[in-house]
């Protein structure tokens, strides 16, 4: 499935407005809203004045902004601030709490997106808020904690920058859908009309990046639903264009500091902790999510 997964037909476009319950104002500071969300829903570009975290207790999200796409697997959460515009894509069937955080309350050093682990604290502490008719009092020390938890959770390298200029977008797009095909630099510099020289020039100047260093951040972005699958490690390693398992390896490794087994063990135990019959209890809990096409999205 290719990560730019907004512009398949079957996706199902969401336009879903925040019920006056879940929107966060200075006298309720943090709101929590959960869902379970089918694969392929995108809920479209908007923005609002508070800030978001979306945390998937199982599935994959995908976050894009004007200039960045980032994969949020099981376990981890994504910093959205307040007025930056985004679009939500359910790569895989997924249960959805999203954290809706007033903007007088958001800590200082959290001005951009950034993807996180979720502690078991900071998961408890979630799960905490998400509780009808919580005193305020409770409210406020919950998401003081929470908001604690974020700050100081370390980002983690699962973003992928997109560039603005037409012609290096429309490259970057195409290697999106298929990062580790085979086809050359060469040939997509000669597929968009401009020299090898000038898209590295492009890439340095718009993404201050390499054209290798770039494209193995979408590598990785691609492996992660692809292991949160639970697929052979071997099988993963070829589809994304390595020759061996162990050079697959190395390069997670030195991506995120721990190998591909340790990074997606951390997503089981998290489901197992949480356990079956909570995720029950949670999608029985939670209300259906409210599809709309007359008005733009807000989430």
């Amino acid at each position: 499935m290719p990560l730019d997964a907004t512009s398949s037909s079957s996706d199902q476009v969401h336009f879903a407005d925040i019920p006056p319950d879940f929107a966060p104002t200075p006298v309720h500071p943090i709101r929590v809203r959960s869902r379970p969300m089918p694969a392929g829903v995108r809920i479209a570009r908007h923005t609002h004045g508070w800030a978001q975290v979306a945390y998937a207790s199982r599935g994959v999200l995908r976050v894009a902004t004007t200039g960045t796409t980032w994969m949020v697997p099981p376990s981890r959460a994504i910093w959205v601030p307040p007025h930056v515009t985004h679009e939500v894509v359910i790569v895989e069937e997924a249960f959805l709490r999203t954290l809706y955080v007033d903007e007088t309350v958001v800590p200082e050093g959290l001005d951009a997106c950034r993807v996180v682990e979720v502690s078991g604290l900071l998961r408890e502490v979630i799960a905490a808020l998400d509780t009808q008719g919580l005193p305020s009092y409770r409210e406020r020390l919950l998401g003081t904690l929470a908001l604690d938890e974020i700050t100081r959770s370390e980002p983690l390298p699962l973003s992928v920058p997109m560039p603005a200029e037409k012609r290096l977008r429309t490259l970057c797009e195409a290697l999106i859908a298929d990062p580790a095909g085979s086809v050359s630099l060469e040939h997509w510099a000669a597929s968009i009309g401009a020299s090898t020289r000038t898209i590295a020039r492009l890439f340095r100047q718009e993404l201050g990046m390499s054209f290798s260093q770039w494209r193995q951040q979408a590598i990785l972005a691609r492996a992660i639903p692809l292991l949160n699958q639970g697929r052979p490690m071997s099988l993963v390693a070829e589809e994304l264009g390595y020759q061996s398992q162990s050079a697959f390896s190395a390069m997670f490794r030195r991506a995120f500091g721990q190998s591909p087994r340790a990074f997606i063990a951390r997503d089981i135990a998290h489901r197992e902790d949480n356990g079956v019959a909570l995720a029950a209890r949670d999608e029985l809990l939670s209300p259906d999510v409210e599809v709309s096409t007359a008005r733009p999205a807000r989430t």
